[in-house]
Protein backbone atom coordinates (compact mmCIF):
# COMPACT_ATOMS: atom_id res chain seq x y z
CA UNK A 1 0.00 0.00 0.00
CA UNK A 2 1.65 3.22 -0.50
CA UNK A 3 1.49 6.45 1.68
CA UNK A 4 -0.94 8.10 0.07
CA UNK A 5 -3.13 4.99 0.30
CA UNK A 6 -2.28 4.37 3.80
CA UNK A 7 -3.47 7.98 4.60
CA UNK A 8 -7.02 7.30 3.75
CA UNK A 9 -7.74 4.06 5.87
CA UNK A 10 -10.37 4.83 7.72
CA UNK A 11 -11.33 3.31 11.33
CA UNK A 12 -13.66 0.44 12.29
CA UNK A 13 -15.94 2.34 14.07
CA UNK A 14 -17.28 4.33 10.86
CA UNK A 15 -17.63 0.78 9.19
CA UNK A 16 -19.28 -0.72 12.48
CA UNK A 17 -22.37 2.33 11.96
CA UNK A 18 -22.74 2.03 8.35
CA UNK A 19 -23.28 -1.82 9.43
CA UNK A 20 -25.58 -0.69 11.93
CA UNK A 21 -27.65 1.72 9.16
CA UNK A 22 -27.42 -0.36 6.14
CA UNK A 23 -26.84 -3.85 7.30
CA UNK A 24 -23.92 -6.04 6.51
CA UNK A 25 -24.09 -6.86 2.91
CA UNK A 26 -23.99 -3.37 2.09
CA UNK A 27 -20.68 -2.07 3.75
CA UNK A 28 -19.23 -5.74 2.47
CA UNK A 29 -19.66 -4.06 -1.13
CA UNK A 30 -18.55 -0.46 -0.33
CA UNK A 31 -14.83 0.17 -1.15
CA UNK A 32 -12.29 0.77 1.47
CA UNK A 33 -11.57 4.83 1.94
CA UNK A 34 -9.07 5.33 -0.59
CA UNK A 35 -10.21 8.80 -1.00
CA UNK A 36 -10.88 11.78 1.49
CA UNK A 37 -14.33 11.74 0.18
CA UNK A 38 -15.11 8.10 1.39
CA UNK A 39 -12.78 8.41 4.41
CA UNK A 40 -14.60 11.32 5.77
CA UNK A 41 -17.78 9.59 4.72
CA UNK A 42 -16.58 6.74 7.12
CA UNK A 43 -15.02 8.41 10.01
CA UNK A 44 -17.26 11.39 10.03
CA UNK A 45 -20.86 11.00 8.50
CA UNK A 46 -20.58 7.55 9.98
CA UNK A 47 -18.39 7.75 12.60
CA UNK A 48 -19.38 10.67 14.27
CA UNK A 49 -22.81 11.88 12.69
CA UNK A 50 -25.08 8.74 12.87
CA UNK A 51 -23.19 7.68 16.15
CA UNK A 52 -23.96 10.48 17.89
CA UNK A 53 -26.69 10.92 20.76
CA UNK A 54 -30.08 12.55 20.54
CA UNK A 55 -31.89 10.74 17.85
CA UNK A 56 -32.52 6.68 16.77
CA UNK A 57 -31.38 5.82 13.52
CA UNK A 58 -35.29 5.62 12.58
CA UNK A 59 -34.92 9.46 13.02
CA UNK A 60 -31.61 10.38 11.23
CA UNK A 61 -33.18 8.15 8.50
CA UNK A 62 -35.92 9.76 7.97
CA UNK A 63 -34.35 13.16 7.84
CA UNK A 64 -32.45 11.52 5.29
CA UNK A 65 -35.06 10.69 3.01
CA UNK A 66 -37.05 14.07 3.82
CA UNK A 67 -33.54 15.52 2.59
CA UNK A 68 -32.76 13.45 -0.51
CA UNK A 69 -36.79 13.36 -1.33
CA UNK A 70 -36.00 17.57 -2.11
CA UNK A 71 -33.64 16.55 -4.79
CA UNK A 72 -35.58 13.91 -6.29
CA UNK A 73 -32.88 10.62 -6.09
CA UNK A 74 -34.67 7.67 -6.38
CA UNK A 75 -31.15 5.63 -6.07
CA UNK A 76 -30.37 7.55 -2.84
CA UNK A 77 -34.04 6.59 -1.76
CA UNK A 78 -34.02 3.12 -2.16
CA UNK A 79 -30.95 2.82 -0.23
CA UNK A 80 -32.39 4.29 2.58
CA UNK A 81 -35.57 2.70 2.10
CA UNK A 82 -33.65 -0.93 2.25
CA UNK A 83 -31.63 0.08 5.20
CA UNK A 84 -34.85 0.51 6.84
CA UNK A 85 -36.32 -2.52 6.19
CA UNK A 86 -33.51 -4.30 6.93
CA UNK A 87 -33.15 -2.96 10.11
CA UNK A 88 -36.98 -3.47 10.86
CA UNK A 89 -37.54 0.63 11.68
CA UNK A 90 -40.49 1.11 8.74
CA UNK A 91 -43.04 -1.27 7.06
CA UNK A 92 -43.87 -0.75 3.75
CA UNK A 93 -47.42 0.93 4.62
CA UNK A 94 -45.23 3.46 7.06
CA UNK A 95 -42.85 3.98 3.85
CA UNK A 96 -45.99 4.88 1.29
CA UNK A 97 -47.41 7.06 3.92
CA UNK A 98 -44.04 8.87 4.15
CA UNK A 99 -44.47 9.01 0.42
CA UNK A 100 -47.63 10.90 0.24
CA UNK A 101 -46.14 12.98 3.00
CA UNK A 102 -43.54 14.33 1.41
CA UNK A 103 -45.03 15.00 -2.24
CA UNK A 104 -46.79 17.70 -0.49
CA UNK A 105 -43.44 19.15 0.64
CA UNK A 106 -40.70 18.52 -1.89
CA UNK A 107 -43.33 18.45 -5.08
CA UNK A 108 -45.00 16.11 -6.96
CA UNK A 109 -42.15 15.20 -9.54
CA UNK A 110 -39.08 14.60 -6.77
CA UNK A 111 -42.38 12.79 -4.67
CA UNK A 112 -42.70 10.41 -7.59
CA UNK A 113 -39.20 9.61 -7.61
CA UNK A 114 -38.96 8.95 -3.58
CA UNK A 115 -42.21 6.47 -4.79
CA UNK A 116 -39.94 4.98 -7.46
CA UNK A 117 -37.20 4.38 -4.83
CA UNK A 118 -39.52 3.09 -2.19
CA UNK A 119 -41.48 0.52 -4.63
CA UNK A 120 -37.99 -0.88 -5.80
CA UNK A 121 -36.76 -1.17 -2.64
CA UNK A 122 -40.00 -2.93 -1.28
CA UNK A 123 -39.92 -5.53 -4.55
CA UNK A 124 -35.91 -6.38 -3.81
CA UNK A 125 -36.83 -7.72 -0.62
CA UNK A 126 -39.79 -9.64 -1.94
CA UNK A 127 -37.22 -11.10 -4.55
CA UNK A 128 -39.14 -9.22 -7.47
CA UNK A 129 -37.81 -7.38 -10.57
CA UNK A 130 -38.59 -3.65 -9.35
Amino acid sequence: MTTEQNQYRETSAGRHVMEAVYGPDFVAGMPTASTPAMQVTFDHLFGEIWSRPGLSVRDRRLLVIGATAAIGRADLIRIQVTGALVNKELTGDELREAVLHLNYYVGWGNGTAVSEGVEAALAARKGEQP
